[in-house]
This record gives C-alpha cells, sequence and structure tokens, in this order.
C-alpha cells in the first residue's frame, strides 16, 4: 500500500511519527496523523484546510484535541449517550482530576518511554491509512495522497473527527473544499 503513497502523503506520515516522538508517545495515533496533516504547506490538504479557516484555528483544534484527551478519548456522542443514562462525564472527569491529578484519564501521568527503534501505529490509525487507500480507490485516484489521508481522518468516528467538525471540517465539507462537486477529483 505504502508505494502508492504520494510524497505529501508519505510527509504526513514521517510527520506524524516526529510528533509521536516528540510528545514521547508510546504509538503513532490518528491526532499525531492530524497534526502532520496540519504542518503541511501547499498541498491540497493545506488547503482544504485553508478554505475551511482551520489553518487559522490551528490553536483551537489543539485545545479539542486536548480536550478530548482529557475525557480519555470519548468522544461528544459517547458523552451525550453516557448523559442520556444518567452518567456525567464532566462530573467524573473532575472527580478523577481532583484526585489523581489534572490529565489524569489522558494518561499523561504514566511514565514516557525512549524508544530505539520504530513506534508502532495504533490500530485507529492504520484504519486511517487503510480507509485512505479505499477513497482514493473510490475516487479513481491511482495515487493516494494526504488529501486522501484528510478524507479518511474526517470519514472515521472518533474525538479527531469530532475535533475537526466541531471547526467546520465534515467529510462533505472537506470534499467540497478540496475537490469542488463531491466526487470530483479536480
Amino acid at each position: 500500500m505504502f508505494e502508492r503513497f504520494s510524497e505529501s502523503a508519505r510527509d504526513v506520515v514521517k510527520g506524524a511519527v516526529a510528533h509521536a516522538e516528540r510528545s514521547r508517545a508510546d504509538s503513532v495515533t490518528e491526532e499525531h496523523l492530524l497534526l502532520a496533516l496540519l504542518d503541511l504547506e501547499g498541498t491540497r490538504s493545506s488547503y482544504g484546510f485553508s478554505v475551511l479557516g482551520v489553518a487559522d484555528r490551528r490553536a483551537s483544534v489543539l485545545a479539542g484535541l486536548a480536550d478530548a484527551r482529557r475525557r480519555a478519548g470519548l468522544t461528544k456522542a459517547d458523552a451525550e449517550a453516557l448523559a442520556d443514562i444518567g452518567i456525567d462525564v464532566t462530573e467524573i472527569v473532575s472527580r478523577v482530576e481532583a484526585v489523581h491529578g489534572e490529565g489524569a484519564l489522558a494518561g499523561d501521568a504514566r511514565p514516557k518511554r525512549w524508544w530505539s527503534g520504530r513506534r508502532p501505529f495504533t490500530r485507529t490509525a492504520k484504519d486511517v491509512l487503510e480507509r485512505s487507500l479505499r477513497i482514493a480507490l473510490g475516487r479513481g485516484d491511482r495515487h493516494i495522497g494526504d488529501e486522501h489521508l484528510l478524507l479518511a481522518l474526517v470519514a472515521r468516528p472518533g474525538a479527531v473527527a469530532d475535533v475537526l467538525a466541531e471547526h467546520g471540517a465534515t467529510y462533505a465539507a472537506v470534499e467540497q473544499a478540496m475537490f469542488g462537486a463531491p466526487g470530483r477529483t479536480a
């Protein structure tokens, strides 16, 4: 599959690994893929982010990701579903943090290891890479570009897609911003 990756898509993967290393994470996550996409300039995904105004609100995106980590990665839909059965996620997070410190559910308290080799990709990050191939094939493209990686990120339900949607970057909006009419490969 990686032989189909364009140079910009390879840059995203390398950038995600670099973000994971800088944060001393044990593995590369879909959040790291998003951060690497946000770092790109002069690509289709950076154009999409610019059109949607996401590029100008990077700090807000980072704050949204931090908030999702603080909730142990629960999406807004997860929190709402739990609220429907009487469980207040905000209250639980507050109580846990009161006892164990801020960010206790984010996993920040565990000691970070230095890796001498490669960091593995999480299952969800691998799913994004695999979905990008399906999206590229579905669009009739022979390569996988950064634009396909971005579409795969917003197509996969989860905290990263939630944060992007809060900033106006839904699948339909991203597709429209990068390609024009849905389904067209401009």
